[in-house]
């Protein structure tokens, strides 16, 4: 599994130089020692490795329990059915394990600001890392004042008063959190991931009392529901192919549900012990994510039926939950209050994560001068302040939500890059599948990589398939009869020529080359691992062995 001692072999091996253009901004780092180390010197001095194994690991967790787990499973019962939605989450969850695997063990090995994109470019090619670079932080930067509008929608549940004040509010607070000591943020993020366990525990212990019986007045729910209305729903077609159609409908969606756990790495050059906490929080947060999805969406389907009207709801607040409803049904009045308090601050952390996964990828692509130099320039505590100022500058986009026309415009060009989190999933995967291809190439053992496992390469190759098949039927919806819409057109199929695009013309302006299976520097980043050891973790002992949440 994990693998620090050096072999015999690497010491005897040499490593495979790297060019790297890369010029100081306003720090004097040595270009000569730089152009040889997989870890840029500029990154390792101007960024705070201030992120514990907790930090990391709840920022995931914050990032991939969002806004819809609370409330978009409504949606999903609606259209698939109880069973057709836990098979649908069931099977991405696979999808998404094989995903974290695959990161984890390139993270592992390639510590780097910006992740999968910078893994790319070593691994794959360039005008890959430049494409991909690109799309992820447009749709992050985007992404802020979307999450901040939402976050307006959930005020708005209890008052409309006063919304430029509100969203003002959130602009500032987002500017201080993304501007602070990185450990900050940290420990901010470490909260309110807290609350959101907190809740989702909450409700499903709620939801086994009122389907068991246990709210006096209520009789035992039981599986009633799984029987009638039953267990799929009929999507489109009617019969069993339009029963696949909503379990199928169901997947697709639910793929979105996970975004946020490859962020698990963007930020690698600001944690502690990258090469042991990275690979951890991927394999932790995966199995977190998975059970408390999967118990959530089981528990809906035993509380609400299919065909309830009240999950047709898109208010956008907290009255959509499909736990609101149940609870509703059951007389329990303050839940609804409750649930909207905790998905604010999910919409608040979920625009704090889009503006640390922005602004890492955007310092990433400026370290290979694939973004101008002025956005490597740091704070004395280690922030990319420049970064932070220009998404805070398209953050004040979420005015936009005070005109309904304006919002409408803006949501356009949010969903230019629905589908990046497939995309995104596809290069780290396709990065795995090449650094395997290359470490067999260069005669390199699996057991030399810091994290490794057996069975990841033929994963890897299976969830592939599966994410080009999602990218690919996102919208099958529009290609049936009188079910066309421009909308979901352009969210499920438009960012996929604007990646070729962008990769392509990259690829042609600067003539780069796929990496060739030789060149990509595996002995180089192993010789970098043993040269500067990470102090190994303690073994856990007593009462810290029942920590389960980030032990």
């Amino acid at each position: 599994m994990f693998g620090f001692g050096r072999p015999a072999a690497a010491e005897a091996a040499t490593a495979t130089p790297m060019d790297v253009e890369n010029k100081d901004v306003g720090t004097n780092v040595d270009d000569r020692s730089d152009s040889v180390r997989i870890v840029h010197a500029q990154e390792e001095n101007n960024l705070s490795r201030a992120l514990s194994q907790r930090h990391i690991q709840m920022i995931a967790l914050a990032g991939a329990i969002g806004t819809g787990l609370f409330l978009s499973l409504g949606g999903a019962l609606m259209t698939g059915g109880p069973l057709g939605a836990l098979l649908g989450y069931a099977l991405v969850g696979l999808v998404v394990c094989a995903v974290q695997f695959a990161l984890g063990e390139v993270s592992a090995l390639f510590p780097v600001t910006g992740s999968f994109v910078r893994h790319a470019e070593l691994i794959v090619d360039p005008a890959l890392g430049f494409a991909v670079g690109w799309n992820v932080v447009y749709g992050t930067y985007l992404s802020v004042p979307a999450e901040i509008s939402a976050a307006l929608v959930l005020i708005q549940f209890w008052t409309d008063k006063y919304p430029a004040l509100w969203i003002t509010l959130f602009i500032i607070v987002t500017f201080l959190v993304g501007i602070v000591f990185v450990g900050v943020y940290g420990e901010i993020e470490f909260c309110f991931a807290l609350l959101k366990i907190l809740l989702v525990i909450g409700i499903i212990i709620m939801g086994l009392v009122i389907d068991l019986g246990g709210v006096p007045g209520q009789e035992r729910i039981g599986f009633r529901y799984w029987n009638s209305p039953g267990p799929f729903v009929a999507y489109i077609a009617s019969g069993s192919w339009g029963q696949f159609l909503g379990f199928w409908k169901v997947m697709t969606n639910a793929v979105y549900s996970f975004a946020g756990v490859e962020s698990v790495s963007v930020a690698a050059a600001e944690t502690k012990s990258p090469r042991q906490n990275i690979p951890k929080a991927c394999k932790k947060v995966f199995a977190r994510v998975a059970i408390f999805y999967l118990l959530s969406v089981l528990i809906v389907g035993m509380l609400v039926p299919s065909d309830d009207q009240t999950l047709n709801n898109d208010a956008g607040n907290a009255s959509t939950s499909p736990f609101v409803t149940a609870a509703t049904r059951a007389g329990i009045k303050v839940v609804p209050s409750i649930i909207n308090a905790v998905v604010l601050t999910s919409a608040w952390s979920a625009s704090n994560q889009c503006l640390l996964t922005g602004t890492r990828i955007l310092y990433g692509l400026a370290l290979k001068r694939h973004a101008p130099q002025i956005f490597l320039r740091t704070t004395s505590w280690g922030i990319p302040y420049v970064c932070v100022i220009l998404q805070t500058a398209i953050a004040t986009l979420a005015y936009m939500a005070l005109s309904s026309g304006a919002l409408t415009v803006f949501y356009w060009f949010l969903n230019l890059t629905a589908a990046g989190t497939l995309v995104s999933w596809s290069v780290i995967l396709i990065n795995h599948i090449r650094l395997h291809k290359a470490m067999k190439k260069q005669g390199i053992a699996r057991e030399e990589l810091p994290w490794h496992h057996s069975w990841t390469p033929y994963t890897s190759r299976a969830a592939l398939a599966a994410c080009i098949l999602f990218l690919l039927t996102g919208g099958f919806t529009v290609f049936t009869k009188g079910n066309w819409d421009n909308a979901t057109f352009i969210s499920a199929y438009l960012d996929i020529p604007l990646v070729l695009l962008a990769y392509g013309g990259w690829k042609l302006f600067k003539k780069t080359k796929i990496v060739d299976l030789d060149s990509i520097p595996i002995r180089q980043a192993l010789d970098e691992m043993h040269d500067n050891p990470e102090e190994p973790f303690p073994k856990t002992k007593g009462w810290k062995r029942l920590n389960i949440l980030w032990g």
